[in-house]
């Protein structure tokens, strides 16, 4: 790093994403995109109108995408925040709300302690229970801005509706942000919750579930009030954050509804196959509502399995925090690279 950084910024640990191929030889399991392509009304919009209407300036409220969210959740615009990403969203939340500090779990999401200590907001870790679930008990009466990821990264765990609601009535002074970046893969969302919590943020993203992860779009739902408070960090940074064609593509993906939720039903079936097939072969598999499992063997550690693995040209997410040392996240594929993945860890085990 150079002399010129500034000292706050020096001991921060980034955020380390997820292996990138560049050579496209993969299968590729490791950071939870979809195996399916978006719609093929997404796919045909793109084009030479819209590639030309890029020399001008996007729309900053990007007032038609929020109008097709509105519609397909059944709330109001000014309910809709939009931004490029849903970690953009969690970031622009650590700053607005944190004035009190943070909590969330010490297995979850990555972005939240990152977040945290980039902008030197004091955190607390709250350990999973032995199961891997988080206790809403743990975050009764906290007064400090809560993070819960539901369906949780990367155990894939879920909290049901009565817990959420818990947590959100014991703080009612302190902003509890659901991210629901897994939830149309089996989760129950918050949002039904927003009318009557003004201190609910529910996040969501187009990476997951509707096949635009290099696009970055995120969009969340809370109370007015709570919109425009992120609005003002917003117009405060960069307000041209959604480009004009991934705002068009959000747009058109809002009208494609039965074919997401078709593409999410066959993913949730392909994961309950590939867990019990791992089940079979002797894995701990903890049960998902995500488009990943969160699974472990006593045969081969997590590391030597993510290793021989991509030495096999499959990649799987592997995490060194030493609860979850042993275990692996498997983002959920097509039917066929699961296929290849479970002839790939027979091979592996059966080679020890």
């Amino acid at each position: 790093m150079s002399r010129f950084l500034k000292e706050n910024y020096i001991k921060l640990e980034a955020y380390t994403p997820g292996e990138q191929p560049k050579d496209g030889e993969y299968v590729k399991l490791n950071t939870n995109e979809s195996p399916f392509p978006p719609a093929p009304e997404v796919v045909n919009l793109l084009n030479c109108s819209d590639i030309e209407r890029l020399r001008l300036y996007c729309d900053p409220t990007s007032s038609k995408l929020k109008e097709s969210l509105a519609q397909l959740y059944s709330v109001k615009p000014q309910n809709i925040f939009l931004s490029n990403g849903s970690d953009d969203i969690l970031n622009f939340a650590m700053m607005a709300f944190s004035g009190k500090g943070a909590v969330f779990p010490d297995i979850t999401y990555g972005f939240y302690p990152v977040f945290a200590e980039l902008h030197g907001v004091p955190f607390e870790e709250i350990p999973l229970d032995e199961d891997f679930s988080v206790n809403p008990n743990d975050y009764k009466n906290k007064n400090k801005l809560i993070f819960i990821a539901n369906p949780n990264a990367p155990t894939g765990k879920v909290l049901p509706l009565c817990d959420i609601e818990e947590i959100l009535s014991t703080n009612p002074d302190s902003v509890v942000v659901v991210d629901e970046a897994y939830v149309d893969f089996g989760g129950e969302t918050s949002l039904p919750l927003i009318d009557k919590y003004d201190n609910l943020l529910v996040v969501r993203t187009y990476s997951k579930s509707r096949s635009m992860a290099g696009a970055r779009l995120g969009y969340a739902f809370a109370d007015e009030s709570l919109i425009e408070d992120l609005e003002k960090i917003k117009y405060s940074t960069n307000p041209y954050n959604i480009n004009s064609l991934t705002a068009a593509l959000g747009a058109k993906t809002a009208e494609c509804e039965d074919y997401y939720r078709e593409k999410c039903r066959v993913i949730a079936e392909v994961r309950e196959y590939t867990a019990e097939k791992l089940t079979e072969m002797g894995f701990e598999v903890l049960p998902s509502k995500a488009n990943f499992i969160f699974a472990k063997s006593d045969k081969v550690s997590g590391e030597e399995l993510y290793l021989k693995l991509k030495e096999r040209k499959i990649l799987v997410r592997h995490f060194t925090k030493e609860r979850i040392k042993d275990f692996n996240r498997i983002t959920i594929g097509t039917k066929e690279q699961m296929d290849i993945l479970i002839e790939s860890i027979r091979e592996i085990i059966k080679e020890k």
